[in-house]
């Protein structure tokens, strides 16, 4: 129990030259300060003794937090300086310590790198992100946060890819952390063609010739299509970008849909060609209608799915939706394409498990606003043959 209570006290005499300068800059009150002294001796008790939960970390980080907030709007409104990171880094302090007691307990993990996120602490963020992911190496959503991360706070899509690659070392048995690899490419490949149509520098892109080798499954890394630095980071990281570099673009992988369909290969591999992946790799790249390399990625899976498991539901309904692919319900092809997929959906109509499917599908566009008439009734007609197909409940 005296150990407890020395350890207690040892770090609660740390922050007396911090609460010393609060109240000489009269930033808190003497009761305050008494108030916080009591708060902070409650919390390193408890913290220090043999049954500490990590709930008592975070409360006490949380009360950290509160308390930082309040000083700053205080410091605000009364227009002194004071040292801004001393309530920042006690916050740091109490995670470090959770993290380091109860470092198998993900969500102390998620909370200290959230925190360092907001208090745009970047270099302090990739020290506890690299350890999380040390402790944690087969947790595939840390692999995908730190991906997200990597893309979203800096636009490094060359960390974000090494984080999914390596986090495929770890978790290659985690369907997740495929979908989002290619996720994350695909919304790449969105940024990209964005951009080059706000700098005018749209052109159709002319898919080079597919590589040869893929890779081994037992390998490392995945052998991804050949890709310059100038490919996947290109100079337009502002706002004065070289649009010759932009327009060379056209003709890589990285716009191309090459690594996308790489992924799929590795993965459908992996997984035994499984169509039911198939299909929801399919679903997730159909979302992306605005790509130029749309087509080309899902008439590819298509093929792979038709080659392996040709005769099933989720493959049949890939190869119906394939024609609306990129095209939306209230543009001029919208008509031609919807009838080619309707086409082809009378060749299976009656197999088992397509009728729900293509109800899922159509379902939404009857919601459609300024869509045709007669596209509507024959949506509603081909919803309504398809649930008289389907078995009764």
């Amino acid at each position: 129990m005296s150990s407890t209570a020395d350890k207690a006290r040892f770090f609660l005499e740390k922050s007396v030259p911090e609460l010393k300068e609060y109240e000489k800059k009269k930033i808190f009150t003497k009761d305050e300060i008494t108030s916080i002294v009591k708060k902070r001796s409650d919390f390193e008790h408890k913290i220090n003794a043999r049954g500490a939960q990590p709930s008592d970390f975070v409360r006490y980080a949380e009360y950290e937090m509160n308390l930082d907030s309040l000083r700053r709007k205080r410091v605000n409104r009364l227009g002194i300086k004071s040292a801004a990171h001393s309530g920042q880094r006690r916050i740091f302090f109490v995670l470090d310590r959770a993290t380091r007691k109860f470092h198998g307990d993900v969500g102390l993990w998620v909370q200290h790198i959230e925190y360092a996120r907001r208090q745009k602490a970047y270099k302090k963020l990739s020290t506890i992100l690299m350890d999380a992911l040390r402790m944690h190496p087969s947790n595939a959503d840390l692999w995908m946060y730190a991906a997200q991360y990597s893309m979203e706070d800096h636009a490094d899509m060359t960390q974000a890819r090494t984080y999914m690659q390596r986090g495929l070392r770890f978790c290659k048995s985690s369907r997740k952390l495929w979908m989002q690899y290619a996720k994350l490419e695909l919304i790449y490949i969105a940024k990209l063609v964005a951009r080059q149509r706000i700098l005018g520098l749209d052109q159709k892109i002319e898919a080079p010739k597919q590589e040869a080798a893929m890779d081994d499954l037992d390998a490392d890394m995945i052998a991804m299509p050949q890709i310059t630095g100038e490919d996947i980071n290109p100079s337009g990281a502002d706002d004065g970008a070289d649009q010759a570099a932009l327009q060379t673009l056209n003709a890589t992988p990285a716009l191309t849909g090459a690594i996308p369909l790489a992924i799929f290969d590795n993965a459908i591999r992996h997984f035994d060609y499984d169509d039911r992946f198939g299909h929801e790799f399919f679903d997730m790249a159909f979302e992306f209608e605005d790509i130029p390399c749309l087509q080309k990625i899902l008439s590819h899976i298509v093929d792979v799915m038709q080659e392996s498991k040709s005769a099933s539901h989720h493959t049949l309904i890939c190869y119906i939706k394939l024609p609306t692919a990129g095209i939306q319900a209230t543009s001029a092809e919208f008509p031609r394409a919807l009838g080619a997929a309707l086409s082809r959906l009378q060749e299976h109509r009656q197999k088992p498990g397509v009728a729900k499917e293509v109800i899922n599908w159509l379902r939404p566009f009857e919601k459609t606003k300024n869509l045709d008439p007669s596209l509507q009734k024959a949506i509603a007609a081909t919803i309504h043959k398809a649930e008289l197909v389907l078995p009764e409940a």
